[in-house]
This record gives C-alpha cells, structure tokens and sequence, in this order.
C-alpha cells in the first residue's frame, strides 16, 4: 500500500530534526490500523526530519492529539474503533485546546469516490491520500499543509478589509467584531483572498497558491472550499466573496 521509502536499495541516515518558528521540532501524529503501514510511514517521515507519534485506533488518536500537540496529523479513514471522519470531530470539538481547530489533517484511505474525498473535507480535514500512495507524495502533501498553516514571517500580523480582519500571529478570524472558527485550510483561503481583496482569482490561481498543487485534477475543490467559507464569513450578513463566472472568485469589502 505505500511505495519504497527512498527510491533505491540504500538506507538514507535521518536528516537533522525539522524545527517550527518557536524552534520545537516538528510533530506529526500518524493513525493507521495498519501496523506496518504506520511503522513505514513513520520511519519514511523520521528520514525526513520529523518528530514522530504512531497510533493504530482511534480512541488513542484521540488522547495523542492532546498530549502529544502535532503539528499535523495523518489520519486513516478506516479505524477498528470509529471511522477517521469521527475522530477528527472529536479532536475538532475540543474547545480551548491546541488541537481544537488549527491542527491540519491529512486523511489516508482507500476509497477514491468523490463523495468520500468530499465527506473527509467536510468532517474537517484538510487533505487526503489514496492508498496505494508514494512517500515523496506523502511527504509533498504534509509539508503543503504546513505552509498553509503557518503565518507568513514576512507578511503583516493584521490583514483587514471592510469589517472582516485576519489575524496572523493568533490564527483568528472576525467579521463585525464576531470570531469566525476557521480550519488550516479555510483561513489560508481567505488570507490570499484577502490579500487579493478586489481582485478576481481564478481557481487555478487558488489552486497553485493554497494547496501548491494540481488537487488530482479536482478543480471543484476550489468551488467546495468557497462554500465553506461563505457559510462562515456570509451567513445572514451581506456578502463579501462573490463568483465571477467564466473567471474566478473576488472578496470584495460591503462598503
């Protein structure tokens, strides 16, 4: 189910540990039933600098996204305790915690259907992999959610058009004074519309620049994403993301 881990019959010594801003080494939290999948992705992932947790259901998933505080998590669809779609909401409805709302998930499964990759964004998460999958892929995928995650060193902390402002440095979201919970994803989204704001994007555009790859062709992610923060950012207010038909998305301010 998973490709050899560094493309060649020689082992690779681990790289020096991948550090974040505050200089804590990397976290990633893998969850797979599958023990020697798990086994191989986290050796795969340790080669590549990173801090490594395994665990094979769900419950412990659950209990390691609060102690062990990834900084991403890869989590399989198919647990012998509860389905990954559960799980994440359970890590998602912790209010207050590290994990609650901010922590990226990538999802593993083997079912390749569109309403599946559909109900995997929709429980929360922010990517996913079909099994068989590549390490190179997986590790492309991960650090992609990284950079989606992470606030920009060189940008301002304060981004604000109209009555909408993103905040950087603490990852918040407010429209009209009210604080919009938004997912890795859904705030770097609204970060380059923002930074945009009054410019009409194009979904390739989008594509290229928040998920930094060809999403498998599945342009309609754009479309799927722009909904979700319509409901969040629009809902019983005046709208401020607006389609351009034929071209592409603008947020533009209400006055």
């Amino acid at each position: 189910m998973i490709s050899s881990l560094t493309g060649t019959d020689r082992p690779v010594p681990a790289r020096e540990l991948l550090r974040g801003p505050n200089g804590r080494p990397l976290r990633v939290l893998v969850v797979d039933d599958e023990q020697t999948l798990a086994e191989l992705v986290g050796m795969a992932l340790r080669y590549e600098g990173w801090q490594v947790q395994l665990e094979y259901s769900g419950a412990a998933a659950v209990a390691a996204a609060r102690s062990f505080q990834p900084d991403v998590i890869v989590l399989d669809v198919m647990l012998p305790d509860m389905e990954g779609f559960q799980v994440l909401r359970t890590i998602r409805a912790a209010e207050g915690e590290p994990t609650s709302s901010q922590t990226p998930v990538l999802f593993l499964t083997a079912r390749d259907a569109v309403e599946d990759r559909i109900a995997g964004l929709t429980a929360g998460g922010d990517d996913y992999v079909t099994k068989p999958f590549s390490v190179e892929e997986l590790v492309l995928r991960l650090r992609g959610l990284l950079r989606r995650s992470a606030a920009s060193s060189d940008a301002s902390a304060l981004v604000q058009v109209g009555d909408l402002t993103l905040d950087e440095d603490s990852r918040e979201v407010h429209r009209g004074g009210q604080l919009i919970a938004l997912t890795a994803t859904e705030f770097e989204l609204l970060r380059y519309l923002m930074l945009n704001a009054k410019r009409v994007l194009s979904k390739a555009q989008i594509l290229d620049r928040v998920w930094n790859y060809d999403f498998g062709g599945q342009a309609n992610i754009v479309e799927l994403y722009i909904s979700y923060l319509r409901k969040k950012i629009d809902a019983g207010r005046e709208p401020m993301i607006h389609t351009m038909r034929g071209f592409g998305y603008v947020l533009k301010p209400t006055c």
